[in-house]
């Protein structure tokens, strides 16, 4: 995770090199591509990312104890703005059951404030870096033209926190402030926008996995339950297990989903 302040005896402000943004576009279309993908920095960055807080919730509960800052205070002010917006669009009358297009009226409604939305949570002298942040947030919700949400889109909103990182708007004492609070509350947005517009799963079959619109929360909810003295993998199926720690486990909090 990037802290952006600089240490003692740093290189004079003269001699620091100039940070260039630019607007990311698609660079992976076929198979091949993903060794260049593998290869890359961002790479690193990313799988590093989601290791240290992978590492960070370790053994840990959603209801512990934890700093809560102010970006991470702005990030769920803007989760509840998506949240709001939903309120306002309601489902449309249509023939088909799934993919209800009000879905496209609330996407553009992002499309059309996301760098604004950005902005509000970067440091001022990093604004510059909100047109290409916002990207990643506006991938992050699902797709407007198919009306899907999958695991591609959750890695986005992680590459978009990742980004906040990197300009130094979330620091190394937020971490399990992002997981438990922030992404947390960004997978309840994601769900009561799988419910309200009825989203088919991205891919024709999904995750191919426990379920079928996301990943993260079971890499990071697996590691809470590092060294539980008593929760085993078989208690997953157990309903009355589920219901009575969902809100202490990211993992349970998913199967109750799934059950629901």
């Amino acid at each position: 995770m990037a802290e952006t302040e600089q240490q003692s005896g740093a290189t004079p402000e003269d001699e620091i090199p100039e940070v260039t943004y630019m607007v990311p576009k698609k660079e992976i279309s076929m198979v091949p591509d993903m060794g260049k993908w593998k290869r890359s920095q961002a790479y690193a960055d990313y799988m590093g990312f989601i290791l240290t807080l992978n590492e960070g919730v370790k053994g840990k509960k959603l209801t512990c104890e934890y700093k809560v800052s102010e970006t991470v205070e702005k990030l769920l002010d803007l989760l509840g703005t998506l949240d709001r917006w939903i309120n306002e669009t309601p489902p449309v009358d249509q023939p088909s059951r799934f993919g209800n297009k009000a879905y496209r009226t609330w996407y553009v409604k992002l499309d059309q404030e996301a760098e604004a939305l950005v902005s509000a949570v970067i440091p001022p002298d990093k604004r510059a870096a909100a047109p290409e942040i916002a990207v990643y947030l506006k991938e992050s919700v699902g797709n407007p033209t198919r009306i899907d949400y999958g695991t591609g889109h959750e890695a986005a909103f992680a590459a978009f926190l990742c980004c906040l990182c990197k300009v130094g708007a979330l620091r190394v004492d937020d971490q399990l402030a992002i997981v438990f609070k922030v992404f947390n509350r960004y997978l309840s947005v994601m769900r009561k926008l799988q419910r309200t517009y009825r989203m088919e799963p991205a891919g024709s079959q999904g995750v191919w996995g426990l379920d079928d619109f996301q990943f993260l929360p079971f890499i990071w909810g697996s590691s809470q339950f590092i060294d539980h003295p008593t929760l085993e993998p078989r208690h997953f199926i157990d309903e009355r297990v589920v219901n009575e720690h969902h809100q202490d486990f990211m993992f349970l909090d998913c199967i109750k989903f799934i059950n629901e």
